[in-house]
């Protein structure tokens, strides 16, 4: 197995036409910003540099991020965020699912993004076509996911469809010093009751949007124009592997969630670089 080259910024910013950043674990934490982020996206924006962040985030819309950002000293422009959450509009578009009723979990900037999809939010105990999880926060916990699985046992026992779609396909986050549980934790709870009690529906699994998938690179592309672009993330089953996946180099940066020893990495999770920090 070759070795990883480990690289830095300067030689990022000067091989790539167009940097894209993960935004938790790489430049901020929840509440705080990562060493060297703040000097790095001044730099970016002096020159004019190209560059996205990509974020599984489901939770703030880019503009909230983007003022998220600014309070950390990070300015960041929404056009240049990408969220999970704002891939569910062309999700929607594409599967026709304008004016679905949705359940869905997370805060208000999550109900907005199924609102601009062209959904309708309903309560949880409301009769619904969806369940979308947006977000591990922002509703009462307990009470909301009881809720929502024996409503998905009535509805899958009377014989109904339900669509189950998860923006953020993260599992866990960096959160200052330690860590956090991420949505996707909360779909595999209600999946694994729905295999408990329908083992033979193969079928009763969230539909996920963001990175590793290539939706949110695809979006990239769009915006840039180009596939000349590398991947600076933390997670190696997403950030990582999903470029990877997308034919983009991609870097490994050691101050979020992966640990820099790849010597049991499968091929797919293997950086082409690796970064201690920023």
């Amino acid at each position: 197995m070759t070795s990883i080259k480990e690289t830095t910024i300067q030689e990022l910013i000067d091989r790539y036409p167009v940097i894209l950043f993960d935004s938790f674990g790489v430049l901020a934490s929840s509440n705080a910003v990562l060493p060297g982020a703040v000097e790095l996206i001044a730099g970016l924006n002096r020159i004019d540099k190209t560059y996205f962040v990509l974020t599984n985030d489901a939770s703030a819309l880019p503009e909230s991020r983007s003022q998220k950002y600014a309070n950390l000293a990070l300015t960041i422009q929404p056009d240049q965020i990408i969220t999970s959450g704002s891939l569910l509009t062309r999700y929607f578009a594409d599967e026709k699912l304008q004016g679905l009723r949705c359940v869905m979990l997370g805060p208000e900037d999550s109900v907005k993004y199924v609102e601009h999809a062209g959904g309708e939010v309903v309560p949880a105990g409301a009769d619904f076509d969806a369940v979308v999880i947006g977000d591990q926060a922002g509703f009462p916990f307990l009470e909301t996911m009881d809720q929502v699985l024996t409503d998905l046992f009535r509805k899958i026992d009377n014989g109904q469809d339900v669509r189950l779609i998860l923006p953020n396909p993260d599992l866990i986050y960096p959160d200052g010093d330690g860590f956090g549980f991420a949505s996707a934790s909360i779909a595999l709870m209600l999946e694994s009751a729905l295999k408990l009690r329908y083992p033979e529906r193969g079928d009763l699994r969230f539909i996920r949007l963001g990175k590793p998938h290539e939706a949110i690179f695809a979006e990239a592309l769009r915006r840039s124009g180009t596939r000349d672009m590398v991947m600076i993330g933390d997670q190696l089953e997403t950030d990582i592997k999903g470029a990877n996946d997308f034919g983009l180099d991609s870097v490994l940066v050691g101050t979020g969630i992966a640990v820099h020893d790849l010597s049991s990495a499968p091929e797919a999770m293997r950086p082409t670089y690796t970064l201690r920090s920023l």
